[in-house]
């Protein structure tokens, strides 16, 4: 099944298409996982605050989820 591509992913690929070296590949892959990794870190924390979860809510969750039943 061939999924159609998006422009940022077509942008992206055009980029690429000037990489020879497979180590500027894996710094590429490296750099792209920072970045999507910091999106989430500032997503989360907008959201945390928006919603305004506190640590007391994050240790009841976590007893919630690990809780064994019998």
């Amino acid at each position: 099944m061939a999924t159609a591509l998006n422009n940022s992913q077509l942008e992206i690929l055009k980029m690429l298409t000037h990489l020879n070296d497979e180590k500027d590949v894996e710094e590429i892959k490296s750099l792209l996982l920072a970045y999507l990794s910091e999106k989430v870190v500032r997503h989360a924390d907008s959201t945390f605050d928006e919603k305004q979860y506190t640590a007391e809510i994050f240790k009841k969750w976590k007893q919630e989820h690990f809780r064994k039943t019998a």
